[in-house]
């Protein structure tokens, strides 16, 4: 089994002097950085390739403990296509963010198990789940067709599939600016749907089937690890304090 982890993302301000580093993979918690919380849980749920993508920083950190580092790009969209096609196109990829704290093993495993090998997958856990396990936590989630949830940070793409993904993800990623654009992306039905707040995860998934012309699902009752990420110096500290 693939994987590739991202690892390119910066942060500044106090953020940047709190943990020591531009490069938000490097921040440290529990006497480790986040990005070797995601190489050790990639390889105890059974990955046996890992490729990381990032730079010179990176590749000091971790590049005795992955078969691969992909230099970064500037452009985040070239750090995507690099990511999705850091192995085969031929073989299933495992793509995982580096910014899960409190990612093991374990719960990466049981999604992976949870996934058809033919789809597309990204773990979504509830709301009130996430918040039982992280109370307190800064606020994570977002409604959709009335249900609250928290996406985690890992994609199962399977064999063959990097090129169709790519080629939408591409265009989603130049969109992620604008709501609206994004809203365009899904087609007339959904941008309408998503605009009365109808939208719903089962439309989402038969969406992505029709344009990727292959299944694609959200794994419902994933772990909370693999949903809570760290995007802000608040969501540092919380996850600091509870290593």
């Amino acid at each position: 089994m693939n994987a590739v982890i991202t690892a390119g993302a910066r942060v500044d301000g106090e953020f940047a002097r709190r943990i020591g580093t531009p490069v938000k993979a490097l921040a440290r918690i529990g006497g480790r950085t986040l990005l070797a919380a995601g190489i050790d849980a990639a390889r105890d749920a059974g990955v046996t390739r890992i490729a990381v993508i990032g730079g010179s920083d990176v590749r000091e950190a971790c590049g005795h403990s992955v078969d691969a580092v992909i230099e970064e790009s500037q452009s985040g969209a070239a750090n995507l296509q690099r990511a999705l096609n850091a192995w085969s196109s031929g073989e299933p990829l495992l793509y995982m963010t580096s910014d899960m704290p409190f990612i093991y093993g374990a719960v990466l495993r049981r999604f992976i198990e949870a996934v058809p090998p033919d789809a597309l997958a990204v773990p979504i856990t509830a709301c009130r789940d996430f918040e039982r396990r992280f109370p307190g936590a800064p606020p994570f989630g977002i409604e959709i067709g009335g249900e609250r949830i928290v996406n985690g940070g890992v994609f199962w793409i399977p064999a063959g599939a990097a090129p169709a993904v790519e080629k939408l993800a591409m265009r989603f990623f130049d969109a992620r600016k604008s709501v609206a654009r994004m809203a365009l992306l899904l087609g007339p039905a959904l941008a309408l749907q998503f605009a009365l707040r109808r939208l719903s995860i089962l439309a989402l998934e038969r969406q992505a089937r029709h344009r990727l012309g292959i299944p694609a699902m959200a794994i419902r009752g994933a772990s909370p690890e693999l949903a809570y990420d760290i995007d802000t110096l608040d969501e540092y500290v919380y996850a600091e304090a509870r290593a």
